[in-house]
């Protein structure tokens, strides 16, 4: 039976590249998104992967939402992929506490709320691979994205924390740290700071959201089985 592989924030960006790659490699996927259907809808119609609407930041919605893949999928989640985010950028002496509580709810508080909810079955089966994505600036900190940064920083304390908790159950948990990857989000970032950008990066460009992917991979695969609490970052060896 294929394992199930639930992604969130799964239908776009890095998350689509993580969906189209866990099935390909022969995992029953689920993708979760939140607001865009047209992107949503686009993402189904080429991959046939199924698709979940909810709010990854509030924890009812997600008991619903995984019990809704779990019966369309007939199985409960083995691999649980972590991905959904936002930003919502400013000089802290400039933001707003909205966007404060808002990218902390979103990035970190979901978190918590998917593993809360699939953890249990995974040490009950004595299985479960756990992945969250981090990011560069939750290790290094970045101008303009306290917010941001904290919660990818908790992200790896959770991570951390998580690992030592369910290493005795078969369970692995990890981050990736992608560092500068091209996407939407990364698309709209003026070209003399990409250049700037680009200019400290040893590698020379932007990452490639299937390199994200295909670390995610081999992070959930078996030869990856003695690997938990780590960070992988792939960052195209960008100093921290």
């Amino acid at each position: 039976m294929k394992k199930i592989a639930l992604v969130t924030g799964g239908t776009k960006g890095i998350g689509s590249a993580i969906s189209r790659t866990l099935k390909n490699a022969g995992y029953s996927v689920a993708a979760n998104y939140k607001n865009d259907v047209v992107a949503a809808k686009q993402f189904f119609d080429e991959t046939g992967i199924p698709i979940f609407s909810w709010d990854v930041s509030n924890y009812n919605s997600c008991a619903e939402g995984i019990a809704d893949v779990c019966r369309a999928l007939g199985g409960n989640v083995d691999v649980l992929i972590n991905n959904a985010g936002i930003s919502r950028d400013s000089m802290l002496h400039k933001m707003d506490p909205e966007n404060w509580d808002k990218v902390i709810t979103v990035n970190l508080n979901s978190v918590f709320n998917m593993c809360r909810l699939v953890v249990s079955e995974m040490r009950q089966k004595l299985f479960g691979r756990i992945i969250n994505i981090s990011s560069i600036n939750g290790l290094k900190g970045q101008i303009g994205q306290t917010n941001y940064a904290a919660a990818k920083a908790g992200i790896i304390g959770f991570t951390k924390s998580l690992a030592l908790e369910s290493a005795s159950k078969g369970i692995t948990v990890n981050a990736i740290a992608p560092g500068y990857v091209s996407t939407d989000m990364t698309d709209v970032i003026r070209n003399d700071i990409r250049e700037k950008i680009i200019s400290n990066i040893p590698i020379g460009r932007f990452g490639k959201i299937e390199e994200i992917a295909d670390a995610v991979l081999f992070l959930v695969g078996e030869r990856a089985s003695f690997i938990t609490g780590a960070t992988l970052n792939v960052n195209g060896g960008q100093y921290l």
